[in-house]
């Protein structure tokens, strides 16, 4: 499975949709700012834990979350 990193003006969201190019991306979020990916989850999971030391819970488990949701979309959470 290939996931999304999407930023936008107001949070990151994690994203299983199968986007042809970052444009489609840029459609769907009026707010967009830039998006990172595809990549396998292992790839995410790394990025996220060595950038995003605050995420809460930890990238892997909301990685996880994601593969295993129905949702195709997921926003990053943060410790307050």
């Amino acid at each position: 499975m290939q996931i999304q990193i999407i930023y936008t003006q107001t949070g990151m969201l994690l994203s299983k949709h199968p986007y042809p190019s970052w444009r489609e991306v840029q459609n769907q979020y009026p707010d967009y700012v830039t998006s990172l990916g595809p990549w396998d989850a292992d790839a995410v999971i790394e990025y996220l834990a060595d950038e995003y030391p605050e995420l809460l819970p930890h990238p892997k488990e909301q990685v996880i979350a994601l593969i295993e949701d129905t949702q195709e979309t997921r926003v990053l959470t943060f410790a307050a």
